[in-house]
This record gives C-alpha cells, sequence and structure tokens, in this order.
C-alpha cells in the first residue's frame, strides 16, 4: 500500500526535541532524508539536527516553503505568528500542507497569517513521542480535506498513534489529557518508588520497580481488551493487599485529583488560545 508521504518533501520550521523526535520516526519509516529539511534561528539546533539525523538545514524559511509539499511548524507558541508574518509576501504558501504542534494556536490564528484557502492541520502530540510512543491529536481546518489528514496521519503514527478530533474544542481537554498528561504518569512514578523506598527498598529497585510496574499495566491495558475497571477488579481481592491498597488511593480521592488536573490544564490552554 503506498504511503501518504510516500512523493512529500517535508521541511521542518524549528529544529527543536519534537522535529527531531518526527524526523526520526520519519527515517525510520523509510522516508530518506533528502526528502526533509529543517530550519532553525539557533545555529546549535540546526546541527545538531543535521548531525543525528543528517538532514539538511538553514536559516531561510522562504526557501524551505518553496522546497516543501509539507511544512511542520515547531517552534514555540509564542514564536508561531512572528515566523508566518516574517514570510508574508511569499507568492506559493497556500501551496504547501501547513502542520502545526503549538499547544494553544487555534486554527482561526494560524490562518490568519496564511492566505485564504491555505490547508492547516492543528495537532497536539506529547513527549512520549520522543521515544516513539506518542499519542497525536489532529485536528483539520476547513480547507485541508482527507488525504491532508492522511498525510497528517502518517506523519505522526511515525512516532506513536493518532487521532482525529471531529471539533476544535476538543483540543482544549486533548491538551489537559493526553498533551499535559505524561507529567501527571511521572509525578505517580515519583510518588509510588518514594513510598517503596519509605518501606525499605533500595531507591534504584523502588524506581526499577514502579517503572516496569507502570509500563506493564499499561502495556496489558492496550493489549488485553478488557476496560481498566475491569481490568483492577480482577486483581482486587476481597481481604487482599491490592483492596488495602486502593482504599487509601480513595480516600485520597486519587480519581477526583486526577479530573481537577485535566480541568485546570484545559482551562489555561482555552487561556492561552483566547490570547493568540
Amino acid at each position: 500500500m503506498t504511503s501518504p508521504l510516500e512523493t512529500k518533501r517535508i521541511g521542518f520550521i524549528g529544529c527543536g526535541a519534537m522535529a527531531r523526535a518526527l524526523a526520526g520516526g520519519l527515517l525510520a519509516s523509510g522516508v530518506p532524508a533528502t526528502r526533509m529539511g529543517g530550519t532553525d534561528i539557533d545555529s546549535a539546533q540546526r546541527q545538531d539536527f543535521e548531525a543525528s539525523l543528517g538532514i539538511a538545514t538553514g536559516s531561510d524559511n522562504a526557501r524551505l516553503v518553496a522546497e516543501s509539499d509539507v511544512l511542520v511548524l515547531c517552534v514555540k507558541p509564542g514564536v508561531v505568528l512572528k515566523v508566518l508574518e516574517g514570510l508574508g509576501g511569499q507568492p506559493d504558501l497556500q501551496r504547501p500542507l501547513w502542520i502545526s504542534i503549538a499547544a494553544g494556536i487555534r486554527i482561526a490564528a494560524l490562518e490568519s497569517g496564511l492566505p485564504p484557502g491555505a490547508r492547516i492541520i492543528r495537532t497536539m502530540p506529547n513527549t512520549p513521542a520522543l521515544v516513539g510512543a506518542g499519542a497525536s491529536v489532529l485536528c483539520p481546518n476547513a480547507a485541508a480535506g482527507d488525504a491532508d489528514a492522511g498525510v497528517a496521519e502518517a506523519l505522526f503514527s511515525a512516532v506513536g498513534s493518532t487521532w482525529r478530533a471531529p471539533s476544535e474544542d476538543l483540543m482544549d481537554p486533548v491538551t489537559g489529557l493526553s498533551g499535559s498528561g505524561p507529567a501527571y504518569v511521572f509525578l505517580f512514578l515519583e510518588g509510588l518508588a518514594e513510598a517503596g523506598v519509605r518501606q525499605g527498598l533500595p531507591p534504584n529497585a523502588a524506581l526499577a520497580l514502579a517503572l516496569q510496574t507502570t509500563f506493564g499495566a499499561a502495556k496489558l491495558a492496550l493489549e488485553d481488551g478488557r476496560s481498566p475497571a475491569d481490568l483492577r477488579a480482577q486483581v482486587s481481592s476481597p481481604g487482599g493487599t491490592t483492596l488495602a491498597g486502593l482504599a487509601q488511593l480513595d480516600l485520597a480521592d486519587l480519581k477526583g485529583a486526577l479530573n481537577r488536573a485535566v480541568e485546570a490544564a484545559a482551562a489555561r490552554s482555552r487561556e492561552l488560545s483566547d490570547d493568540s
């Protein structure tokens, strides 16, 4: 089956960690380095990108736009619109597919910096993409068709799983859940390992056990097919150790805390979007 990326030339504006992850995933999936390029104002970032991936880089965004079929905006949210403003007046800005990974930057803001009819995909990846295990959510604008969404899905599938949001309104909850979610898991890992140390385990063993337990539980939930609630019930024997531990998590309102965390992060995402 032909990949949507089969003949696409892909340019990364911004050569930071996420750009390196995406480009590395594409290389692993068979996209040659000669069909990719990158730009960055930071020469050290450019050198690292080029040295680690073998992909040519430069500092001329206009040239990269002219040479690319797909442009991935991998700069910080506060810089995105300035980058687009810097390209103002270039005749072929409408031609490529534009993909933005900038958190909190709405499609309307991106459209304001590009010609009418520009095809845009707003995305929200997360940091596990750096190890090929990301969860990325995509939201096309009205001008982008199914083929464009397919290109974005193929690109982000190189670093994990993808989901297409039916409405941009869902991008703020997505930011609160999967965008910020890795940090919640890291906090859980930190707390679980510290609890093991307090019970007498060596720190390195406690962390290793916490990491593998979390990884294994997630893998089981992904592959088993049963709901997390069913899997939890299976290992919660009446009068057993697991129920004793779960009772303390219920007393601490773990689910309520997670709900408040996602709600607060989503609300902050909306505030940032309103400011863009």
